[in-house]
């Protein structure tokens, strides 16, 4: 006989009232589950991130306007530092490593610089 686990409160509701019932799940299904659980939150998380990506960028074209109507070069070595450091002590109290926020941050700048410098030539 094979065996089954089960999910007591599956809830079903008709006519405005909810109901609970049993129904058998296989043990590879309740760990598909589960797994697709832990998915459906990283693809909300990834959502947010490139939600925040995006804000950042439009901050960042603002900036771009201003460096170019000022003649401010768009590489300011100093601020990227000061933005390493404090992304780096972020991440080490979220547990990650001082290399991918190395990694991420350079990412993000670099692209910002290609933002900031295709301002200055318009």
């Amino acid at each position: 006989m094979k065996k089954y686990n089960y999910i007591i409160a599956v809830l079903l509701s008709c006519q405005g009232s909810i109901y609970a019932q049993s129904v058998p799940v296989k043990k590879q299904e309740t760990k598909d589950m589960t797994l697709e659980m832990y998915r459906k939150q990283i693809d909300s998380l990834d959502k947010t991130l490139i939600e925040v990506l995006g804000k950042r960028e439009r901050v960042v074209k603002e900036i771009g306007i201003y460096k170019a109507k000022h003649n401010i070069p768009p590489l300011q070595a100093a601020r990227f530092q000061q933005v390493l450091d404090r992304g780096i002590a972020a991440g080490d109290k979220e547990g990650l490593s001082a290399e991918l926020i190395t990694e991420v941050l350079n990412a993000v700048h670099k692209e910002s610089l290609r933002i900031e410098e295709e301002l200055k030539h318009k």
